[in-house]
């Protein structure tokens, strides 16, 4: 790479660069994308006003001419690390970002793997490089240990320290992309805006306006409104075509991410889309609708704390991230990328289900009919939180459904009494109230179970007795007990 900063490459491509922008949450991807958009030549020019698309186009000035460079912003929780994979295959060139302050963290790690997987170029960002508190030669001890060769370190792996906060070394981190870009891309690129479409969906959804909508970045060809394409074995015409900044668009080409409507069904993430009459090859294997879902299950599970969830996200891939992150007790009734609708109320009303939503609006009939029909419905915005509070209330369901004991006691006798049969017990452990489950065991087999209909000491009656105490009780219905059985008090 110290070689390649010394070497002029003469070659004019033609494409922008696909980045991929991987790392671990909060390590400051956003932030330093959205430095990257105000450097835009183009975002000035609209106002700065972009679409959520998954990917941003930002056009620069290099070398007296105007290059483009296009990013695909990979979510950084855990739980989309199969969006991570695929932004990297799809990727020219990743971007791996890491924290100046914070190092090397488990999404680094699994970021590290799936840039080595690609088999691509990537470029080390030391994000928060402005804090009094960095520790780049630690992070850069931190990234050897898990096998990036740093240039300078004995390796050709070029590394950068920025700021989104005060925008230090943006411009020069966007020179250095393009400067791998053409060393190492450009001089083996065998595409063409005149091959057969090829094109790998990153990002999906459900408008509720206009219908399936997904994100498209074009590895190879061109796409036209009014193209008739085939995804997922599906044959269809563009209605349309859009920018990140919604500009309508009449054609893309290699190396463009833009948002493509007129789907007859949400294309899965990671699907590929072809000219109708070529098959596309190997870029990204379309991921099987099969595997992007769980089995609708509408039973509780045997041990009685399964939660049954209508779930609802913003887009597809949201959904296929959420759906792999789940805890295995969640049972899922239903799940669609849109928002939430009255036939997910009555269908949660009719399965005992709660309704999830994942940047999904409520609106306010759905949220009153929710409430008369007696639905709990949750929404949140950020994936963990939403995982964090599942795996809560499924813990407290398995906790409510855990046996707990009271007490034991043994018993030391019977004798009449009223009819029935009075057991002399001693408490050995906690207490024996009245009122209380009791389970009668013989060694390891169990006898049957009762509750504690009397309980006295003497002749007196009493609620309660504790450790060490002897008391006399009468159970109901009466059981086959013999003296020297044990009574295990339970709720």
């Amino acid at each position: 790479m110290e070689k390649a900063k010394n070497s002029k490459n003469t070659s004019s491509p033609v494409f922008p660069p696909v980045v991929s922008v991987l790392g671990h949450v909060d390590h400051g991807k956003t932030s330093l994308l959205d430095a990257i958009r105000k450097t835009s030549i183009a975002e000035r020019e609209f106002g700065g006003i972009t679409q959520k698309i998954g990917a941003s186009a930002v056009e620069i000035a290099h070398d007296g001419k105007k290059r483009w460079l296009t990013f695909i912003d990979t979510p950084g929780h855990e739980a989309f690390s199969k969006m991570r994979g695929r932004g990297a295959q799809v990727a020219d060139i990743g971007l791996l970002i890491v924290s100046a302050v914070d190092g090397v963290m488990p999404q680094t790690k699994e970021s590290i793997e799936l840039l080595k997987q690609a088999a691509i170029p990537y470029i080390v960002v030391l994000t928060k490089a402005d804090l009094p508190t960095k520790q780049t030669e630690k992070v850069k001890q931190q990234l050897l240990k898990e096998g990036i060769m740093l240039e300078g370190l004995g390796g050709d792996v070029p590394f950068i320290e920025v700021s989104a906060k005060t925008n230090l070394h943006i411009k020069e981190l966007l020179e250095l992309i393009l400067l791998v870009y053409d060393v190492h891309i450009v001089p083996v690129l065998t595409r063409s805006q005149t091959a057969p479409l090829e094109g790998v969906i990153i990002e999906s959804k459900m408008d509720p306006r206009i219908g399936p909508r997904a994100t498209v970045v074009i590895k190879n060809g061109r796409i036209k409104a009014r193209d008739e394409v085939a995804c997922d074995g599906v044959i269809f015409r563009v209605r349309s075509l859009m920018d990140d900044r919604g500009k309508t668009l009449k054609e893309a080409s290699v190396g463009h991410a833009v948002e493509v409507m007129g789907f007859t069904k949400v294309p899965g993430v990671g699907s590929i889309v072809s000219s109708k009459d070529a098959v596309a090859k190997g870029v990204v294997e379309a991921l099987p609708q099969a595997q992007l879902t769980r089995e609708l299950v509408y039973k509780r599970e045997e041990e009685g704390h399964g939660l049954a969830v209508v779930l609802c996200t913003d887009s597809q891939g949201s959904l296929e991230a959420i759906l792999h992150a789940l805890p295995k007790e969640v049972q899922i009734v239903s799940q669609k990328a849109g928002d939430i609708a009255e036939a997910d109320i009555l269908l949660a009303k009719s399965t005992g289900a709660i309704v999830l939503g994942f940047n999904v609006p409520v609106k306010p009939d759905i949220q009153r009919l929710a409430i008369t029909e007696k639905v709990l419905v949750r929404t949140y915005n950020i994936i963990y939180e939403m995982l964090s509070e599942i795996s809560d209330v499924i813990e407290g369901k398995r906790l409510d459904a855990l046996e707990q004991v009271y007490g034991q006691a043994q018993i030391m006798a019977s004798f009449p009494f009223e009819k029935t049969l009075a057991l002399g017990i001693k408490v050995l452990e906690g207490r024996v109230a009245r009122g209380d489950k009791v389970r009668v065991m013989r060694g390891d087999e169990s006898v049957g179970e009762a509750t504690i209909a009397s309980l006295r000491v003497g002749k007196n009656t009493t609620s309660k007795v504790e450790k060490g105490q002897e008391a006399g009780i009468v159970i109901n219905p009466s059981l086959d007990f013999r003296v020297g059985d044990m009574l295990i008090c339970h709720n």
